[in-house]
C-alpha cells in the first residue's frame, strides 16, 4: 500500500469532522442560568433571549437572527412577541423569587442591607399612554416618552426586585410602594434602606418610620430648619471630624466635609455663574429668568424692572461648599452609615449597565406587556452578568466580562466522527486567552 501522504492524511481527517460549533458564550451563559436556579422554571425562550440580551443586546428582531445564525436556535419573530405578551404576568414573581434566595445565599443567608434608586428608559417616540409619557429624562431625551425604573440591589449590587412606573412619576413617590412590595413578598426583616438625596422627603421619612424601616438616606442641608443650617454653618471645615445631631426626635444628622467635593461645588458655580453672566451683559436675561431653577437663583430683581446677579446670595452659598448630610435612624457610627450610603454607587452601576452594556434603552416596543417582558429580560440579563462577573472574581481569572464573553466568540467546539462510528466533541482552547477562560467551561 503505497504511503498516505500529508494531504491525504489531512483531507482524511477534515471529512470525519462533522460540526463546528462557536457557542461557548451560550455554554457560559447558560451555566450560570442554572447555577443562579433561572433553570428549574423551565422555560428555554427566555433561557434564549436573556442570553442573547447579556452575548449581543439588539431588538428582537435582530436576536432571532442572531440565535439562529450564533446558537443555531430556530425562533420566528411573532412566536418571541407571542411569548412576550405572556412572560410579565406568568414569570416575573418566580424570577425575583430566584434572583432573592440566590443573592441570600450568596450573603451567608441574610440581605441586610438594601439600596435603592430610579432611572428613566426612554422610547423612540414621542406617543404616551398609561405608562410612557413625558417626564424628567435622566439620559436627557426631552422629546420621546419613557418610563420610570425602580430598581433594588443588595451589597455587592446583586438584584433584587424591580417596578416600573408611569414616565411622569416623581421618582419620590416610587421608594415606599417598591419597598413596601419586596418586603410583603419575600419576608425581609432586619435591614437598612439607604436612597440617595433625590427621593429625601418628610412624607417618605414620616412612611419609612411607621412602617418599622432603618433608613439611610441622603440629606439635603439648605432644606433643614433654620437651627439645623446655622449649627452646619458653625462646624469647622475638617475631612476630619464627622458631626451630628439629633432632629425630629429619633433621627440623626450627619455631616461630612471633603475638600474634593468643595472644589467641584467651587468649580460648577463658576462655571455656572460664568454663563449667567455671558447671558446677562448679552441681554438675554428678563425677568422670566428670575426663579430657583439652576444658577438662575443667584438673580434677584431690583425696583421692579432690573434684573442683575446677587453678589451677596454668591458669597452666602460658597459656605455651603463641600458639606454633605445625611439623615438615619439608625444605631450605626457616623462614618459607618456614610460607608453605607457610599454604597449607592452599586445602584448606579447597575443602572449604567443595563442601559449601557445590555442597552435597555431606547425601548422600541409599544404595549404594555411587551415593555415589561423587555425590562423583565433585562433584569435577568443584569442577574447573569453580576453572577459571571462574581466567578471570575472568585476564579482568579483576572477579565471583564465584556472581555471574557469576546474571547468565548473565538472558542471552537469540533465534533469528530471515529473510525468505530462514535462522535468524539471537543472543546479547542488553542491561545493563552482562551486557555484562561477554561474553568468556565464544561470539562
Amino acid at each position: 500500500m503505497a504511503p498516505v501522504s500529508h494531504q491525504e492524511e489531512a483531507d482524511m481527517f477534515f471529512n470525519r469532522i462533522v460540526d463546528v460549533r462557536h457557542d461557548a458564550p451560550r455554554v457560559i451563559l447558560s451555566r450560570i442560568y442554572d447555577g443562579v436556579g433561572f433553570g428549574a422554571i423551565g422555560d428555554e425562550v427566555l433561557r434564549s433571549l436573556t442570553i442573547a440580551r447579556v452575548c449581543e443586546p439588539k431588538s428582537k428582531v435582530a436576536t432571532v437572527e442572531y440565535l439562529k445564525r450564533c446558537f443555531r436556535e430556530d425562533y420566528r419573530l411573532h412566536q418571541i412577541y407571542r411569548y412576550m405578551d405572556t412572560l410579565y404576568e406568568t414569570r416575573r414573581e418566580q424570577i425575583q423569587q430566584i434572583s432573592v434566595e440566590h443573592t441570600r445565599q450568596l450573603l451567608g443567608g441574610r440581605i441586610g442591607i438594601v439600596f435603592y434608586d430610579v432611572t428613566t428608559l426612554y422610547f423612540e417616540t414621542a406617543r404616551e399612554d398609561e405608562l410612557r409619557s413625558t417626564g424628567f429624562s435622566k439620559d436627557g431625551k426631552t422629546a420621546e416618552s419613557q418610563i420610570v425604573l425602580g430598581l433594588l440591589v443588595s451589597r455587592d449590587g446583586y438584584p433584587l426586585s424591580y417596578n416600573i412606573f408611569n414616565g411622569g412619576q416623581y421618582e419620590g413617590r416610587t421608594m415606599i410602594p417598591i419597598i413596601d412590595d419586596f418586603v410583603q413578598r419575600f419576608s425581609l426583616t432586619d435591614f437598612i434602606v439607604v436612597a440617595d438625596a433625590g427621593l429625601l422627603s418628610r412624607k417618605n421619612i414620616m412612611l419609612l418610620k411607621q412602617a418599622g424601616y432603618k433608613f439611610i438616606l441622603g440629606g439635603r442641608i439648605k432644606k433643614e430648619s433654620k437651627t439645623v443650617q446655622d449649627w452646619v454653618l458653625s462646624l469647622e471645615k475638617s475631612p476630619h471630624n464627622l458631626n451630628e445631631t439629633v432632629i425630629n426626635g429619633d433621627e440623626r444628622i450627619i455631616v461630612s466635609y471633603s475638600e474634593q467635593r468643595a472644589a467641584k461645588d467651587r468649580h460648577n458655580r463658576d462655571k455656572g455663574i460664568q454663563r449667567l453672566r455671558k447671558a446677562y451683559s448679552s441681554g438675554k436675561i428678563n425677568k422670566r429668568n428670575v426663579n430657583q431653577r439652576g444658577y438662575n437663583k443667584f438673580l434677584v430683581i431690583e425696583n421692579d424692572v432690573m434684573v442683575s446677579i446677587d453678589e451677596d446670595k454668591i458669597a452666602a452659598d460658597a459656605r455651603w461648599d463641600g458639606l454633605k448630610s445625611y439623615i438615619t435612624n439608625t444605631d450605626l457610627a457616623a462614618g459607618e452609615v456614610i460607608d453605607q450610603y457610599h454604597g449607592l454607587w452599586v445602584v448606579e452601576r447597575a443602572f449604567r449597565i443595563t442601559k449601557g452594556t445590555l442597552e435597555a434603552r431606547p425601548i422600541f416596543h409599544f404595549t404594555e406587556r411587551r415593555i415589561e417582558a423587555h425590562i423583565c429580560i433585562c433584569f435577568v440579563a443584569y442577574k447573569l452578568y453580576k453572577e459571571l462577573e462574581r466567578l471570575l472574581r472568585l476564579l482568579g481569572i483576572g477579565l471583564s466580562v465584556d472581555k471574557v464573553l469576546d474571547i468565548a466568540k473565538t472558542v471552537s467546539t469540533v465534533s469528530i466522527r471515529l473510525q468505530d462510528g462514535t462522535i468524539s466533541t471537543r472543546t479547542m482552547l488553542k491561545t493563552e486567552e482562551e486557555r484562561r477562560i477554561a474553568p468556565l467551561l464544561p470539562d
